[in-house]
C-alpha cells in the first residue's frame, strides 16, 4: 500500500509539472503606443488587434500570453537579455533585423505613408521635403528609411519614443510630415479630431531592403522550438477562421496580404 501510494503522488506530482508547462506564461515584449495594433484602453488595460491575435495563439499553445511593455527602441535588447521571450509589437521584418533575431511567419503587411498638412502642396517626396522636419518612430524600419532618402535630401530627421509624440508635434506645426505604418497613422491620428487638417501625400515608399517584408514576431534565435510552436498556432488560428474575426474587429480591409 506504502508503495503503490508512493507511485500515485509520484504520478500526480508528473502530472502537475506537465500540466504546468503546458500553462506556462509566455512573455511577450510590446510598445504599447502604436494603435490599433497594441495600445492603452481608458482603463489602462492593453488592447489591439496584436494582443487579441496573441492571446488567441497563446491559448492555442496551451500558455498564458503575459504582455510586458517596453519602449520600441529598448524591445530588441529586452528580448537578448531575457526579459521576454518574444516581441509582438507591428514589427517589420527586414534583412537587417534578421542578423539580430528570428521571426515568425508573417502576422500583417501594411504599406508606409507619408501624413502632410492639407494644402501644403507637398506630394511627400524626399525632393519636396528637402529643408522641412520629417518625424518618424526611433528605432524603427520607417526612421531607416527616412535616413536613407529623406535626410540624404536635406530633410531633418527627427525621432520619437512614440507615435503620439510625433502626433502632437506635426498637429502644432513643429513638423511638416511623419513616416509610418498606414494604418496606425489613418486609426491613431487622421481618425481623430486633431488628425482633420492632415491627409496622406500621394507619394509611396517603396524599397523592401528597408521597408520588409511585412510584420512578424520576433525571438531569440536559439529558440527554435519556440517558434514553430508559434508558427503552428499561428497556422492555426488562421484555419479555422479566428484570424480574420479578430483581424475583422479592427479593420475594414485586408490587413494580411498575400
Amino acid at each position: 500500500m506504502k508503495l503503490n501510494h508512493l507511485l500515485s503522488l509520484v504520478c500526480l506530482a508528473l502530472g502537475l509539472s506537465a500540466h504546468a508547462a503546458d500553462t506556462k506564461d509566455l512573455r511577450i515584449g510590446t510598445d504599447a503606443t502604436y494603435e490599433p495594433f497594441e495600445y492603452k484602453a481608458p482603463d489602462g488595460k492593453l488592447v489591439g488587434f496584436e494582443i487579441d491575435l496573441g492571446h488567441a495563439i497563446c491559448a492555442e499553445m496551451k500558455r498564458r500570453c503575459v504582455f510586458v511593455e517596453s519602449p520600441w527602441d529598448a524591445l530588441v535588447p529586452s528580448l537578448q537579455a531575457r526579459k521576454f521571450e518574444m516581441i509582438m509589437s507591428g514589427m517589420t521584418v527586414t534583412d537587417d533585423r534578421r542578423k539580430t533575431v528570428a521571426f515568425s511567419d508573417k502576422i500583417t503587411d501594411i504599406p508606409y505613408r507619408v501624413i502632410i498638412k492639407h494644402g501644403s502642396g507637398l506630394d511627400g517626396s524626399p525632393a519636396a521635403l528637402k529643408g522641412k522636419k520629417v518625424g518618424v518612430l526611433k528605432g524603427s524600419t520607417e526612421a531607416d528609411y527616412a535616413e536613407k532618402y529623406y535626410a540624404k535630401a536635406g530633410a531633418t530627421v527627427q525621432r520619437y519614443e512614440s507615435t503620439q509624440d510625433s502626433y502632437l508635434d506635426i498637429a502644432s506645426g513643429r513638423l511638416d510630415a511623419i513616416i509610418g505604418n498606414l494604418v496606425e497613422m489613418k486609426m491613431g491620428f487622421l481618425a481623430k479630431p486633431e488628425g482633420k487638417p492632415f491627409e496622406f501625400a500621394t507619394y509611396e515608399l517603396k524599397d523592401p531592403a528597408v521597408l520588409g517584408y511585412g510584420t512578424g514576431v520576433a525571438m531569440r534565435k536559439k529558440d527554435t522550438q519556440l517558434k514553430a510552436d508559434f508558427n503552428a498556432a499561428l497556422k492555426t488560428v488562421h484555419a479555422n477562421g479566428t484570424y480574420k474575426k479578430i483581424a475583422d474587429k479592427y479593420f475594414d480591409f485586408d490587413v494580411y496580404g498575400k
